[in-house]
């Protein structure tokens, strides 16, 4: 590849390397809330959100990404009460907001797993102390439960946001123009395949060393945490 060509590729691929951006941090931040919403319901005593939300979880995770996202768009999309409604509308006209919610529910229905195994971790004990001190159940969460489930489903939590982002390249299946959909144009404009995609590969690899340093630096913080109130 000559200096021209690269400086082209290079420029092309930034071009999609925003929105892929985007529709990550849109898609974990969506998948995030989902999830625990999720691993909530799962652990009520109620019977309906328990199964509502086994039943979203099971759903999701037993079909691939790539036939959600031709669902929603080619399929939704083309339903008659979703065209008459704006919300909607606006939602399944558009291939990168589709692919956004999409790939948070994917990722939701893993993350919702990942976060209830990380709540059925946290000791009776704590949960017990802090009912006997008069505390409330939303206080209880926010301050015991939440904080001592997150540290133990941290690594895993992790790895779902990787594989949410690596997911985003499905989204050029949709005609949305993001890091994938410009390697495949420059692909079949210039025949140069592998230097495009070893730059693609670059490119994703470079977003998700800087997620998984965040979620470091988070566990370590966390980790610190827990030391300085023990001392």
């Amino acid at each position: 590849m000559d200096a021209a060509l690269f400086y082209t590729t290079i420029t092309t691929l930034f071009e999609g390397f925003g929105l892929t951006v985007y529709i990550s941090l849109a898609s974990i931040v969506m998948a995030s809330i989902i999830g625990l919403a999720a691993a909530v319901m799962r652990m009520s005593k109620s019977w309906f959100p328990s199964w509502l939300a086994f039943a979203y979880s099971t759903c999701f995770r037993g079909t691939p990404l790539l036939v959600q996202l031709f669902i929603f768009y080619y399929g939704l999309g083309t339903l008659s009460f979703v065209r008459e409604s704006p919300v909607l509308w606006w939602v399944f006209s558009d291939g990168a907001r589709c692919a956004i919610l999409t790939i948070a529910l994917n990722s939701g229905a893993y993350i919702s797993e990942v976060l209830r195994g990380g709540l059925q971790s946290v000791p009776r004990g704590q949960i017990e102390a802090a009912k006997a001190c008069g505390m409330p159940s939303l206080l209880r969460f926010r301050r015991i439960i939440f904080p001592l489930a997150i540290r133990q489903a941290l690594p895993a939590y992790s790895n779902e946001l990787v594989l949410a982002i690596k997911g985003t390249s499905l989204a050029s299946t949709i005609a949305v123009m993001e890091l994938t959909g410009y390697a495949k144009r420059l692909m079949s404009q210039s025949y140069v395949i592998i230097e495009t995609f070893v730059v693609a590969g670059i490119l994703y690899l470079a977003i998700n060393l800087f997620l998984l340093a965040c979620v470091h630096l988070t566990e370590r913080w966390l980790g610190v945490s827990r030391l300085s109130t023990r001392a």
